[in-house]
């Protein structure tokens, strides 16, 4: 039997990651009807750091302040991403919240354009173009005007598309395992802070609570920012990212199967075009053969 190469497996494992962030959306505004967006967070990122150094003690023994650093930087990124989204979510449906999130896949090619000073070409510029326009019907209101939860959501597209871009500065250099820890720390340590002076400790973590926090902790923070940082390695930080376009349309349709969440004509034919503008954006991109951003 012919053995699968290795890109196509590390490839499988983003795929898998992008379905267990889907799902996390729904679950996670289930749980902020029960606590503050910074108090779930510091919860969930401390007990998968806690799970991360269980299981990767040994490289945690060798780690060194490189691999310190640049877990500081993608924890940082990660941080902005995690706290936009989940504060957004408070304000916008979990649908859109996923759709917007995955705009973070049109903004890689754009950073890396200005890392490489090149300009973006033009099936990246119809793509973000398309891309913006979805955006736009996806969160206008009734009212004309944009969700302050939807503002806030494109806000953590932004730290995510940084952290994409960074694991794949960083993921050839260094242990996989301390970075995940590092990263993941970091985004707990200051949610942690911020949510000790902002807001009340729950009296009760209830069932809703503790199921997004079961699947958030372990298989959407802790295994799968493992998996990302040793497997993207494997490819390149566009093919990662036209992978994580899956993730809006699993989030979109776990929100409807599981809590019934409909999205309207409109909102419909915006989500159409901003994975139209994700498709178009990166194809044209990777396309472009561009070096990858590696420290040597």
């Amino acid at each position: 039997m012919k053995k699968i190469p290795v890109r196509w497996r590390a490839e499988i494992y983003l795929l898998l990651i992008a379905f267990i962030w889907g799902t996390t959306f729904i679950l996670t505004k289930g749980a902020l009807g029960f606590v503050g967006p910074y108090t779930f967070l510091a919860i969930r990122f401390i007990l998968a750091s806690v799970f991360l150094a269980l299981i990767s003690y040994q490289s945690l023994y060798r780690i060194t302040w490189a691999e310190i650093k640049a877990g500081l930087a993608l924890g940082l990124f990660l941080t902005v991403g995690f706290v936009f989204q989940t504060v957004g979510l408070q304000y916008t449906s979990a649908s859109n919240a996923a759709f917007i999130t995955g705009l973070s896949v049109v903004i890689v090619p754009i950073i890396i354009s200005i890392y490489t000073t090149s300009l973006p070409t033009w099936g990246t510029t119809c793509g973000i173009t398309l891309a913006t326009i979805g955006l736009f019907l996806l969160s206008i209101t009734d009212a004309f005007r944009v969700s302050y939860g939807d503002i806030l959501v494109l806000g953590a597209a932004f730290g995510f598309a940084n952290h994409i871009v960074v694991v794949d500065r960083y993921s050839l250099r260094f242990n996989a395992y301390n970075l995940a820890l590092v990263q993941v720390f970091v985004v707990g340590l200051v949610c942690m802070l911020v949510a000790i002076f902002q807001e009340p400790w729950p009296p009760l973590i209830n069932a809703p609570v503790m199921e997004a926090l079961v699947v958030t902790v372990v298989f959407g923070t802790a295994l799968a920012y493992l998996v990302q940082n040793a497997m993207q390695r494997y490819t390149t930080p566009t093919r990662t990212a036209i992978i994580f376009i899956t993730e809006p349309i699993f989030g979109a349709a776990f929100a409807h199967f599981w809590a019934g969440e409909v999205l309207s004509s409109r909102a419909l034919i915006g989500c159409a075009l901003i994975i139209s503008g994700m498709l178009l954006t990166e194809l044209n991109f990777a396309g472009l053969k561009l070096p990858r951003l590696r420290q040597t």
